[in-house]
């Protein structure tokens, strides 16, 4: 598709890890009219209000990138918001773009979409084959739903509404909060935190051999902004109407041992990790088979360990604020 940079292109959910990144590779590629909102200046829930955005702004495309997340912990205490807010959100915006008139709208979903005992590498056929880990049911089942309705609305009304589903996201403006943030920010902080005192042991949960994906949000953001781009007879070749997301990740994985050493490189620890195999170590592979995408022409570049040195940075710099 021929890029056209004077697009009103409008980032729902732009204050967030990959909406910022979106904004960035948007402004990077020469885009001249960006839009962006999230829930300081409207309240996504709202059905009216949203409507009455895209009633008074012209758009032309949609980044879906807002949702509720959360870790494990959150998901527990709270499913009924989980569930709740994500339908809403993804319900609202998608109808307004369509009622607006709306052709192109992209949705950002999770990689938590597949069954918890889906084979390895996962591939997008795998989705609805099987039970999903109860721990984060609510919000996965929103997300699938987010794919479905953009699906629907291709198949009823003729939109190109399409889905990108990523693995384990790290970088800047990620949450780095004690209790609530991912695996990388985790060990980011609790390794920076132990030079900063002269800790000499890190003690890590787990065995050290679960093997992980993960992708730099800047690479997503570049795989999305691919994705909205690249032709309609392209996607159309390498989708189906009913299964059309697109798995986004590096298709390479590291066990969590080997991730809590490079990160003990990147932070400058030199004391001792150790790990605690009387703690759960959750799924024992979760990788993304991502043949579909670069059969579309895209693939991840930034290598982990420069990916982490960039988040570092990012967390070494915006420290204060990454502890709220």
């Amino acid at each position: 598709m021929a890029r056209n940079l004077t697009e009103a292109v409008l980032v729902v959910g732009y204050r967030g890890m990959v909406g910022s990144a979106i904004v960035r590779r948007l402004s990077a590629l020469g885009y001249k009219n960006i839009l962006t909102l999230g829930r300081e200046n409207l309240d996504l829930l709202d059905q009216s209000a949203v409507r009455a955005y895209f009633d008074e702004h012209k758009v032309d495309q949609v980044y879906l990138a807002a949702a509720r997340v959360g870790g494990i912990h959150a998901n527990n205490t709270y499913p009924a918001d989980f569930i709740y807010d994500n339908l809403m959100i993804q319900a609202n915006v998608i109808e307004a773009a369509h009622r607006a008139g709306v052709q192109k709208l992209l949705f950002l979903g999770s990689s938590c979409i597949y069954p918890k005992l889906a084979e390895q590498p996962m591939t997008e056929q795998a989705l609805l084959t099987g039970t999903l880990e109860s721990t984060n049911e609510p919000y996965a089942i929103a997300k699938i739903a987010g794919i479905k309705l953009c699906e629907s609305y291709n198949r009823q009304h003729g939109r190109d509404y399409r889905s990108v589903m990523p693995t384990n996201l790290y970088g800047p403006h990620d949450n780095y909060h004690p209790d609530n943030s991912h695996v990388i920010p985790a060990l980011l902080r609790r390794f920076h935190d132990a030079v900063e005192h002269s800790v000499e042991e890190v003690a890590i949960w787990g065995s050290g051999k679960p093997m992980r994906e993960f992708l730099h949000v800047d690479d997503m953001a570049a795989a999305s902004v691919h994705v909205m781009e690249v032709d309609g007879e392209v996607y159309r070749a390498n989708t189906q109407p009913m299964l059309s997301h697109i798995n986004v990740g590096t298709g390479i994985d590291c066990t969590i041992r080997e991730l809590a050493e490079t990160i003990a490189k990147v932070t400058g620890f030199k004391g001792t990790l150790t790990f605690d195999a009387s703690k759960p170590d959750g799924t024992p592979r979760k990788l993304m088979d991502v043949s579909r995408l670069k059969s579309m022409g895209w693939q991840a570049s930034i290598q982990l360990e420069d990916g982490l040195r960039d988040a570092y940075q990012w967390f070494v710099t915006n420290r204060l604020d990454a502890r709220n």
